[in-house]
């Protein structure tokens, strides 16, 4: 699950209204802080696919395509409401029909104009099932999405395969000229405007509908953003340089940025202590027993919370995770005060809801699948009619996941008596490739970070079927329903009260299993004179100053 330019956590219910009605520009012609020459090296992991926005759903390509494109809107790193970036003004009368106005004169890295024409091909292409872009359902709202969009009607496994959409393109959209779009929604949808700083939303340059998505995407990404792409070695460096034609507020002051592939967290941290490593997003689990990370690195650590969730996914296409019955026994069986207090020393909190409750609209305490209760376990487990074979739980191994999850898979075992492990696949791309292959065998890692700051975004993409990122394909029409009446309400207010209902549902289904709420424990080199932190605990790489 992706990290992209997110949300903060702050940002008051009425910030869709406030950042319509104001119609503001990011204001001023950029940075007046000098530029310098230097370079960062900063923790990372081998993206799961090419870096094409709308098909970015993980965190390793996730943040590189937030360095590399700047959309309509940016979420201030101080928690402030959403303002626009690179729109000029977006305004509407009725939360249905918008009217976006871009910035005349800012390039993509290619040396073209980004022009109105480029938000509305490249939303045009995503949400064209064909082309098989996994943020395609996040243009559901947009009048004309059920003729450009269509589903396999028997899952992945099945003979039939989805019908040839009706259309190429949303009729709810139409470029009025060459700063000026028009969106016209199926339904009055209050949230809209927050989401458009989200990736799946940015423009793509001309060039990249004359190639493969997976050629532009691997060998010549070109964004809008404050930094470009120089090459890519896989497993192992990306490399990206300072965009000097970006001309909006978010300048580099740095001149490159090395993303260092990591497959072993403790290495990276090794290279962190050696000055080595200029930032470590969140440092291993092995660091933080007596506050060792603190003593290592001083004032050079830090630590924040972030509208984050860790998850255990079922794959629910195996006939052995389907019954909801067994799933709840699974939940009801872990622990999750003793990982937090023995695994993670305090720096975790456990999970007690669907939606971090730092989420705007989100509801707290409301996951009652999230409670230990192993008498309730082993009884829902014999309803369900017991477990067959050995369960495995499958985390990535090249980021701190193993001694969670061994945590979470010896709690089953102990308290259900099912022959239960836990293993690591050993690359992150490799373990989301499986995933998004359907492969799973058993429930395996996944975590949310919100991509823009409402509840929906804890619903839509999760759990309605098809959902972006509903990789256990779960599906429910109850909560299909409820969540597109929420989508639909004319206030955030109604939207956050028929979201809750559906959540409802999925608590009794319990797709997936919410295990902690993460608290971020991250360091810098000596050689950082300077940096900002976005609300998801990503480094904002503009404010960097050495």
């Amino acid at each position: 699950m992706r990290v992209s330019k997110r949300a903060t956590s702050a940002i008051a219910l009425s910030a869709a209204a406030a950042l319509v009605a104001s119609g503001c520009s990011s204001g001023g012609d950029g940075d007046t802080a000098a530029s310098t020459d230097g370079s960062i090296v900063v923790h990372g992991v081998q993206p799961e696919n090419p870096l094409v926005p709308s098909n970015t759903t993980e965190t390793g390509g996730g943040k590189i395509i937030d360095w590399m494109w700047t959309g309509l809107v940016e979420y201030p790193n101080d928690g402030g409401a959403p303002r626009n970036a690179l729109a000029e003004s977006i305004n509407t009368t009725d939360s249905k029909v918008f009217t976006i106005k871009i910035k005349a004169g800012t390039k993509f890295h290619d040396g073209t104009e980004v022009k109105a024409k480029n938000f509305v091909d490249a939303w045009n292409w995503a949400a064209y099932s064909p082309n098989g872009a996994q943020n395609g359902t996040f243009f559901a709202d947009i009048a004309g999405f059920d003729q450009t969009y269509t589903t396999d009607p028997d899952g992945a496994d099945g003979p039939k395969k989805a019908p040839t959409p009706t259309a190429d393109k949303l009729s709810g959209l139409k470029v009025i000229d060459e700063q000026t779009f028009e969106v016209t929604l199926a339904a009055p949808t209050a949230v809209f405007p927050t989401k458009l700083g989200y990736s799946a939303f940015m423009p793509l340059p001309d060039v990249f509908f004359t190639m493969k998505p997976e050629e532009f995407g691997k060998n010549k990404p070109i964004g809008n953003g404050p930094v470009k792409f120089v090459s890519w070695e896989d497993n192992s460096l990306i490399k990206l340089t300072r965009f000097d034609d970006y001309n909006l507020r978010d300048k580099m002051k740095v001149k490159d940025v090395d993303v260092k592939l990591y497959q072993d967290d403790n290495a990276a941290y090794a290279d962190l202590l050696a000055n080595n490593l200029d930032f470590m997003e969140v440092v291993p689990t092995s660091a933080l027993a007596g506050d060792k990370w603190k003593t290592d690195l001083g004032d050079r650590g830090r630590s924040t919370v972030t509208p984050s969730t860790a998850f255990i996914a079922f794959p629910i296409y195996d006939k052995r995770f389907q019954n909801p019955k067994l799933r709840r026994a699974v939940s009801l069986a872990v622990n999750r005060q003793e990982i937090s207090d023995k695994i993670f020393f305090g720096t975790r909190k456990p999970a007690d809801s669907w939606a971090n409750p730092l989420t705007p609209g989100a509801k707290p305490g409301n996951c009652t699948a999230c409670k230990f209760d192993p008498e309730t376990a082993k009884t829902l487990l014999a309803e369900a009619g017991g477990f067959t074979g050995e369960m495995v739980f499958y985390y990535n191994a090249d980021s701190a996941h193993k001694d969670w999850m061994d945590a979470v898979a010896q709690q089953v075992k102990t308290n259900l008596n099912i022959n239960a492990r836990a293993e690591g696949v050993p690359t992150f791309a490799v373990f989301r490739q499986n995933i998004n292959a359907h492969k799973m065998t058993g429930p395996y890692r996944a975590a949310w970070q919100q991509d823009y700051p409402d509840v929906e975004n804890w619903v839509n993409p999760l759990f309605i079927t098809n959902g972006s990122s509903n990789d256990g394909l779960y599906s429910n029409p109850e909560v299909d329903a409820l969540a597109k009446q929420a989508s639909g309400a004319p206030s955030l207010e109604a939207s956050h009260e028929a979201f809750a209902k559906a959540v409802e549902k999925v608590d009794q289904d319990v797709p997936s299993i919410p295990v902690y709420f993460y608290g971020q424990q991250s360091g810098h080199s000596e050689k950082i004179k300077k940096l900002e932190l976005n609300n998801v605990g990503e480094i904002d790489i503009t404010s960097v100053e050495l």
